[in-house]
């Protein structure tokens, strides 16, 4: 058979120290997974579960270790905002993982970005609607390249610094062992909504002190042991 129309592109994540690339399918999203992140939007850490939302696979730009990677500032909003996150790679997939089977499930690690419309994510939230216009945009989800999984990197990544500044001022820092719900446990909840398939990543949720950039600015995002990405807004 023959496509009607033309197919979409498919996005490939490099992998660090090998030639072959990571094919991106899901895109997973975890809200309000940092204590302070929650609280600051006016949430009940100790209270609340996991939840999750999606970003489409096309908004995930490659990111490179060594050259700064633009992004086009979005339609439709006057309130772009970052959100620094470590990305787990999944390698293999299941529905209703075990603690040990969701970390088995691992790929590997990187740093991202989930760029947010924050003002369309709050009138979405106000009405009770789906977040996908402030969240699933063209080029919403930097990302950098992976590094693969192995038993000294997972136990680095666990306490790991997470951290972004905005025209090299200090915006977020944290660790990631602040993480409300641990990486297994993420899996684990998401696995029993979804089956986790391998190219499927899953972006873990951001520390607190969210904020806007804008056109100009220039975004240098991290995840000790992980390397960093420079990402520019643009016209």
């Amino acid at each position: 058979m023959k496509n009607i129309v033309p197919e979409q592109a498919r996005v490939y994540l490099p992998v660090v120290g090998c030639d072959e690339v990571f094919p991106v399918g899901r895109v997973y999203c975890v809200g309000r997974n940092y204590a302070e992140h929650a609280r600051e939007m006016g949430d009940d850490p100790d209270r609340d579960p996991p939840f999750f939302f999606t970003k489409d696979a096309s908004c995930v730009v490659p990111a490179s270790l060594s050259e700064t990677t633009h992004i086009t500032y979005p339609t439709a909003t006057s309130q772009l905002e970052y959100e620094v996150e470590l990305v787990v790679a999944i390698g293999k997939g299941g529905s209703n993982l075990t603690l040990k089977q969701a970390s088995e499930a691992v790929l590997g690690y990187a740093v991202g970005l989930d760029m947010t419309r924050r003002d369309l994510q709050a009138q979405a939230k106000k009405k009770g609607r789906p977040w996908e216009v402030g969240k699933s945009f063209d080029e919403s989800a930097p990302i950098g390249p992976i590094f693969l999984k192995n038993a000294e990197l997972d136990e680095r990544v666990k306490e790991a610094e997470i951290g972004l500044k905005v025209n090299q001022e200090l915006k977020q820092i944290s660790h990631i062992s602040h993480l409300t719900w641990s990486i297994e446990e993420v899996l684990c909840k998401l696995s029993e909504v979804f089956e986790l398939r391998p190219g499927d990543l899953i972006m873990t949720g951001t520390p607190e002190n969210v904020g806007a950039v804008k056109v100009g600015d220039e975004m240098l995002a991290w995840v000790e042991h992980l390397d960093k990405i420079c990402v520019k807004v643009t016209d």
